[in-house]
């Protein structure tokens, strides 16, 4: 059966999931067409490069927003505002408009609920009011959806997960000073295995949490398997002691 495992050792955030997926051999050229069905690509531009991080070569992928998503240009442009606060029922909304393969449609459904229903929880709001821009809504909505695009592509039958390390300290949010694993991204985690760590900063994102809680059938150890690809996604912070990457495994287990 072909298997995928997520190696979550420095946490797990919706780039550093297609950066290993792509590291893995998935085809980001594929992923890049397909998105252009959301028909909001002038919103972005997608970036994904090779980088070194404490002596491990991997793939870092960056969602690039364009000026007609920032905040800084002129009034006559203000219609375009909304873009950065989509609801969850606009996006929904967006993804089945798209006509992306049944499991592309179901996958990142299934994961923008999993967000929206814990931000709801969080903030006491219905999930179809939750809003998007905490996690940058543009930035999920391609995390999310590229993650499902690569993972279809890669047709496989199983998908497993290490326990997620979240990170420990504090972070600033838009709300003020949290704790880390931030409100959200604890919430999302309910009912993983969280793995316990001193390092001081935010490992698992609510997106790259998602995707896991909901994509994931079984978190433990390294399922037996042979490895046939792997994969290493970069992450955006750098630690001193160990590479922040997010390592993925494809295989026959």
């Amino acid at each position: 059966m072909k298997t995928l495992y997520f190696d979550c050792f420095s946490g797990i955030s919706g780039d550093m999931v297609i950066g290993a997926l792509i590291d893995a051999g998935a085809d980001p050229s594929f992923m890049e067409e397909e998105l252009k069905k959301l028909i909001i690509e002038e919103e972005y531009k997608l970036q994904w490069k090779k980088v070194i991080k404490n002596g491990i070569t991997g793939t870092k992928f960056d969602v690039i927003l364009t000026e007609q998503n920032s905040h800084h240009h002129d009034h006559s442009h203000s219609h375009d505002h909304h873009h950065s606060h989509r609801s969850y029922k606009e996006i929904a909304g967006m993804i089945e408009a798209a006509g992306f393969n049944e499991p592309v449609t179901a996958m990142s459904l299934a994961i923008f609920k999993k967000i929206g229903e814990a931000e709801g929880r969080i903030h006491s709001i219905p999930l179809e009011d939750v809003h998007f821009h905490e996690v940058g809504a543009v930035d999920s909505i391609i995390d999310i959806i590229g993650a499902a695009i690569l993972i279809d592509q890669l047709s496989v039958q199983s998908i497993q997960s290490s326990a997620i390390t979240a990170g420990t300290g504090r972070i600033r949010i838009a709300h003020g000073i949290y704790p880390v694993p931030a409100p959200a991204t604890l919430e999302i985690l309910k009912g993983v295995p969280i793995a316990g760590t001193d390092i001081r900063a935010e490992l698992a994102t609510p997106t790259g949490a998602a995707i896991a809680a909901v994509l994931a059938d079984t978190f433990g150890p390294l399922p037996s398997m042979t490895v046939e690809a792997i994969g290493y996604g970069a992450g955006t912070k750098t630690f001193k002691e160990h590479p922040n990457v997010l390592r993925v495994m494809i295989g026959e287990s």
